[in-house]
């Protein structure tokens, strides 16, 4: 499994901070503005609205990484 080093908050450019706390997040944080872009990315496809409703959107992140057997 791959390692990389969570960055701390603080240590993000103001301008590409997320307002979210998860470490999936956090990983980006390396490349900080990616990282704002993942969560804006996240948030349209989640959030927004859509063919989907919220909870199918869900079931289909949960399948997915249960396939990919993501132990987050």
């Amino acid at each position: 499994m791959a390692f990389i080093k969570y960055v701390d908050p603080s240590d993000i450019p103001e301008a590409n901070r997320v307002n979210d706390q998860d470490h999936i997040l956090r990983i980006h944080g390396v490349h900080s503005e990616v990282m704002r872009h993942h969560f804006t990315l996240y948030k349209e496809l989640m959030y927004k609205k859509g063919p989907l409703t919220r909870i199918q959107r869900e079931m289909i992140a949960v399948v997915v990484s249960a396939i990919n057997e993501c132990h987050y």
